[in-house]
């Protein structure tokens, strides 16, 4: 990471980078991260994004105070604010900004907690506001094309086509995050009593229902899938995924990315300007059942929202459809 600070020297401004400045990630930080991991018990990538924003607010404050100038208990709101007009001037997202604010205050309060500080500054720290945007999503027209697409793709009987299938019609039937659709293993998923048991943020678990389309969808991959076991044999890197569900064509467990790539490929057929992602299937899936009248808890139960307001924005996706179809048709709209 590289952070500039200027001064001026002799009449002249005079640039100093991070490098100059190196410090390595405080104790504290190490010690809060490992109580996410261990006692918090947070995702991998959750533990990623805390890091990176708590080495780069350490980094910050050894170059803004010099690497001994400055220690948790002295530093109020006033640097807290500093760090953020740093991450504006280097032209971040207000929601990365959020998030590294965020970060910031869950450190502090369990150093307030653990009595390592006397107060949580950020706390006094408002946070940035942030744009209300309405998700991408499928309407269901597109959905049924997606669909189609997909299941004629299955057709050809290739391994990926089948497999592909599947991870598309469980996205849309039970709202997966691509995190959660990964982590799904054979001992999760129970055709039989159509359900898959999800590990979602925070490694909370839930239980979803599976549809018909995707259960059987899934009990065809699962034939292509143990073929594909018997024929790859077993090494190290099988002998890891064998309880995945969803594999590479080496009998891996399936990268974020080579999902990702499937599922954009399929999309791409319904529309490849729109800018749609794997998680445009879970939108859908949360428009469709709201659109259809589902009771909000209940969908907020089925995605694993933690607070009712994050749900909420779906009945924002159907006023903003209804809108729509109201400025089409009525005469004096």
């Amino acid at each position: 990471m590289r952070l500039v600070r200027h001064r001026w020297r002799r009449g002249r401004k005079v640039s100093e980078t991070s490098e100059s400045v190196a410090a390595p990630l405080p104790a504290e930080i190490d010690e809060f991260l490992v109580h996410l991991e261990k006692e918090r018990d947070l995702s991998a990538n959750t533990l990623s994004a805390y890091t990176r924003d708590l080495r780069e607010f350490s980094t910050w404050l050894a170059v803004a105070h010099g690497i001994n100038g400055w220690n948790w208990n002295t530093l109020g709101r006033t640097e807290i604010r500093g760090f953020m007009a740093y991450l504006t001037r280097r032209g971040l997202a207000k929601r990365s900004i959020a998030r590294a604010l965020s970060a910031i205050r869950s450190f502090y309060r369990w150093m307030h907690r653990d009595e390592r500080v006397d107060v949580n500054p950020a706390r006094a720290v408002g946070s940035p506001r942030l744009p209300r945007t309405l998700p991408s999503y499928l309407d269901q027209h597109q959905a049924e094309t997606l669909m189609e697409f997909a299941i004629t793709r299955s057709h050809s009987g290739e391994f990926t086509d089948v497999r592909n299938l599947a991870i598309i019609e469980l996205l849309y039937s039970c709202g997966l995050r691509l995190s959660e659709l990964r982590g799904v293993d054979l001992s999760d998923l129970d055709l039989v009593s159509q359900q898959v048991k999800v590990r979602g943020k925070g490694r909370k678990e839930r239980i979803v229902p599976v549809g018909d389309h995707a259960q059987r969808a899934l009990r065809n991959y699962l034939v292509k899938r143990d073929a594909l076991l018997g024929k790859v044999g077993t090494n190290p890197t099988t002998k890891l995924s064998r309880g995945a569900v969803f594999l590479s064509e080496r009998g891996s467990r399936m990268s974020a990315r080579a999902v990702q790539h499937a599922v954009v490929g399929l999309l791409s057929a319904v529309d490849e300007g729109a800018g749609l992602s794997t998680h445009s299937m879970r939108h859908t899936f949360a428009t469709h059942m709201v659109d259809g009248g589902a009771d909000l808890r209940a969908v907020q139960e089925l995605l694993g929202h933690a607070s009712i307001s994050t749900t909420q924005i779906y009945t924002h996706t159907s006023v903003e459809r209804l809108k729509k179809v109201y400025r089409q048709a009525h005469p004096r709209a």
